[in-house]
């Protein structure tokens, strides 16, 4: 079983909307109301919908250094090779300029996934012939090697910030859907790598709880061992998918995407064992920093349903804290996970969703 076959293909767009922050909660957007049969659609739909904005606003340009034979003076003269004409009798100078030009990396990367996507049998002729007219304007722009795409090193500032959400999209697009080669070329097969998926949803959860709950202080933060000495050479990071707090309120969220959500020997299921001593682990670690100051610090494993006939729904207290272990079913309408990530806030923090 893949666990990808339970999510519908609508929610996995809320969910990047989500994770890359491509929708605003003030404005409509024709996407969310469309059906997807299949995820390459999806991606087709919001790719074209984005290049065609920045399409509006101008490609971003870059200063690219030029070097020509030319009769006339532009920019530097580079003189061994200007020397090298004249000795062969060639009136031309051979010159060196600075030209703004669409050939850039943040273009290049649209374009190579936008062709991925035209490539793929998967998408729908309608998505196709937008990507297509959309192309035209990037007649200059290069392919890139996606695996030479060094993505943690792409900056954005004031002139290219409108790039970084499609710039986003277009990672997950080329890194989470595989890659094969047929003669010498790049196709699109299909969405099915399950760590990628867990990292999405990982951020989905994160940033649903920044966007809907400004009450609450949220992050993916490290967690602190609670040390007698203060020596903890060779420790591990304990890093969290999600922390909520609000005050001295605090709830630890581990986010799994699983193909199982429970492990089952000789027939009789149990919790995971490891996801159960690390969640356990960050509470009373976290609940030690408050060294006797009034707090509730809780934990929750919060597995990604699917389709097995048994699902935990279990609330524990252990030494003083509370850990719960819920299912998040992402097969359902979004609308249904959205009142239930609602509730955990509700039943955690006693808030509501803002307006």
């Amino acid at each position: 079983m893949r666990q990808n076959e339970h999510i519908l293909i609508k929610n996995i767009y809320y969910m990047l909307s989500y994770a890359f922050q491509m929708l605003r909660p003030s404005e409509p957007d024709d996407v969310a109301t469309e059906e997807f049969d299949n995820v390459q659609n999806l991606f087709a739909a919001i790719q074209s919908k984005g290049i065609g904005q920045q399409l509006k606003q101008g490609l971003y340009r870059e200063y690219q250094d030029r070097r020509e034979d030319i009769p006339t003076v532009r920019g530097r003269i580079n003189l061994p090779g200007s020397i090298r004409h004249r000795a062969a009798h060639r009136q031309l100078l051979s010159c060196e300029y600075d030209e703004l030009s669409a050939d850039n990396l943040l273009n290049r990367i649209l374009k190579t996934s936008a062709l991925l996507l035209l490539r793929s049998g998967e998408v729908d002729g309608a998505y196709k012939d937008i990507l297509k007219k959309e192309m035209l304007y990037f007649s200059e722009v290069s392919l890139v090697e996606p695996s030479s795409i060094r993505w943690e090193q792409i900056r954005f500032h004031r002139n290219n910030r409108t790039y970084q959400i499609l710039v986003s999209l277009c990672q997950l697009i080329l890194q989470g859907m595989l890659l094969t080669t047929e003669h010498g070329e790049m196709r699109l097969a299909s969405f099915v790598d399950e760590q990628r998926m867990c990292r999405l949803y990982e951020r989905f959860i994160l940033e649903y709880y920044r966007r809907e709950f400004p009450q609450l202080h949220v992050s993916a933060s490290q967690i602190s061992w609670a040390l007698d000495d203060g020596v903890g050479t060779m420790l591990p990071v304990m890093q969290s998918d999600v922390v909520l707090s609000r005050r001295n309120d605090v709830l630890i969220i581990d986010a799994k995407y699983y193909a199982h959500t429970t492990q089952t020997q000789y027939g009789v299921h149990t919790q995971h064992s490891n996801n159960m001593y690390q969640i356990f682990t960050y509470v009373k670690n976290k609940d030690a920093a408050f060294a006797g100051r009034p707090h509730a610090v809780s934990g929750m494993l919060l597995y990604a349903r699917t389709d097995e006939a048994v699902q935990p729904d279990q609330t524990y207290h252990m030494s003083g804290n509370r850990i719960d272990v819920k299912t998040l079913d992402l097969n359902r309408d979004f609308s249904v996970i959205a009142a239930q990530l609602n509730q955990i806030a509700a039943d955690f923090f006693g808030i509501e969703r803002r307006a």
